[in-house]
Parts: structure tokens; sequence; C-alpha cells
């Protein structure tokens, strides 16, 4: 996968806000409900996400920087220190340094060395957490147990409508296999869905697949915790008069009551049509927003002037 900072399209010094910023706008572009005709959209719309997993989160971020995880999360092998510079052949090294056995076998390093024990226990110990032995005044690795397989992370993108009523969703894993995972209602981006052993298999035993949630943009809602916002576009006739105006929700369209005297801009909660959390269910913000018809209409525009030459008013005021 290539560098997430290339992939969102920003610096390295990049800010979280402007991450958030760069990712929500590429998702809106690349989502594949936006571009059904290329195939390619899927793709592209995976890698983004994959790019914010590791980038939107602090800890992830940091990691990558420091070059522990790979731009896919992955662990980066660090391998064993190198010889000191200077020592060669012939040459004094400070892991090798002069050897002596004693009546049981056992190695020791001569003055300012540590034992040949010591380094091959290091070695093996290191890898499989074994021990040494000795045998015949040498030494032979006792219990060195096998590497066991590694946990893999696989981006899974889902709809807000599948966050909020859960369901089944189809995820192609590493191994090739493709396994139905059941999406709990009410997951929140970034969560976890660990599945046993369906990870890469080493020789020890088999490892985890991690199914890490996003959710993908919506042309609607924006979802603000448990809650979710979004905004209803009203004539200037309803704000003015009031009536009632629909509202979707995730539900499907409700009813919503606008008082006459409604400015653009004011902000109405409807209780218990956000998102399941914690045993909760969050609510809805509508805000409204005015407005005029397209194109313009003359008699409005007649209407207007002579509102503002007879009965002007200052909705600044409050700014001076």
């Amino acid at each position: 996968m290539r560098d997430p900072y290339e992939v969102l399209g920003v610096p390295r010094g990049a800010s979280a806000a402007a991450i958030k910023s760069a990712y929500r706008k590429l998702a809106k572009k690349h989502h594949p409900d936006a571009n059904k005709n290329d195939p390619k959209s899927a793709a592209r719309f995976s890698e983004l996400n994959s790019a914010n997993e590791i980038l939107g989160d602090e800890d992830k971020r940091k990691q990558f920087d420091r070059g522990e995880i790979d731009a896919e999360g992955k662990p980066r092998f660090q391998g064993f220190a190198g010889p000191r510079p200077g020592a060669g052949a012939g040459g004094r090294d400070a892991h090798f340094e002069t050897f002596s056995f004693g009546p049981e076998g056992q190695a020791r390093g001569g003055a300012g060395g540590a034992s040949f024990e010591d380094v091959i226990s290091q070695m093996f110990g290191g890898l499989g957490g074994g021990r040494t032995r000795s045998f015949r005044g040498g030494f032979e690795p006792e219990d060195v147990g096998e590497p066991a397989g590694r946990d893999v992370t696989v981006p899974v993108t889902i709809t807000l409508e599948e966050a909020a009523a859960g369901g089944t969703k189809r995820v192609h894993l590493p191994t090739g296999k493709e396994v139905d995972v059941k999406i709990p209602a009410g997951l929140v981006n970034g969560k976890q869905i660990r599945l046993k052993g369906q990870g890469p298999p080493g020789p020890g035993s088999i490892g985890d697949a991690l199914i890490t949630v996003t959710i993908a943009p919506h042309r609607l809602f924006e979802v603000d915790g448990a809650n979710l916002r979004t905004h209803v576009p009203i004539t200037l006739y309803e704000a003015v008069l009031g009536g009632k105006v629909r509202v979707p929700t995730l539900g499907g369209a409700v009813e919503l009551a606008i008082p006459a005297g409604t400015s653009s801009g004011r902000t109405f909660r409807l209780k218990g049509k956000g998102l399941p959390l914690d045993g909760k269910t969050g609510d809805l913000f509508a805000t409204v927003r005015i407005v005029l018809p397209d194109p313009g209409d003359p008699e409005l525009d007649e209407l207007m002037k002579k509102w503002r030459d007879h009965k002007p008013y200052d909705p600044r005021r409050d700014m001076k």
C-alpha cells in the first residue's frame, strides 16, 4: 500500500483536523455509490479507509512516523544489531570475546566480554523464549518456542444505516477466504471485531483477523457521537408564516413543525432519532436554512424593495 500521507494528500506535519477534512473530502469523491461506472472506485475507497485508519488514530500515526509499523499497520521487523564498527577478522567484538571451558562445559567470556552462552541465550530467547543447555562442552537450544501466527487488521467500510441497525457484511480476508461478519447495531468508527483463528497461520498457531470498521460519509447526515446532524432547506414563506416540513431520518421521514418567524440557522432537536450507543439512542439535530427560489422572482424582488424602503430593520445591531 502507498504511504498514507500520499494517499490522503497531506504533509507529514498536518494537523488531525486537516487529516479528517482531507479524508472526508476524498471519501465523498471516491465513494463507490457515487462512481458506479468506475470499477476502480472501490479499491481507491478502500485505500483511503486504510490510510485514515493509520493517520486518523493518534497512536498508530506516531507508530508509523517512528517506523514501527508499515502503511498497512503491520509491525516492521527491526532485525538484530550488527557487529560493532571496526570489529572484523581477528578483531575483538563486544559480543564475542575470548572463551574458556570449565569442568562442566560452561563457556565463560574473557574480561570485559559477554559469554557465548549469553549470546546464544539472547538470540534464541528473543526468538522463542527458549533456553540453552550444555552438551559435551557445547550448547544447543532447549525448548525454543515456535513463532505464533500473527494478528492481521482488515479494514471494512459500512454505511451509516448498517452502523445503526446492524446486519451482516461479506468480508474478504488476506488469507483468501470470504466470511460473513455480524455487524452489531451501534458500531462507531474505529471499532474492531475479532475473528478468532482467521488470521495468517504460523508454525505454532493461527492468528486472528481484526475487522476494523469505518463508517462511510453520508450524503444527508453527519455523525456526532450518538447524535446525528442534518440541514433542512425551507422556503421563505415557510420561515415567515410557519408550516410543516418533512425531515429525513434513518428510520424514515417525519414531519417537523416550523414556527412562524423562524430564522435561518435555527436548530431543532428530534429525540431518539440518532444512533444507538451503550444502551441509549442519540438524537437528530436538524438545522434549517432558508432557500430562495431559483431563478429569482420579480414579484418577490418588488416586495423586498417595498419592505426595505418602508420597514427596514437591522439584524446585525448586536455586532456593533
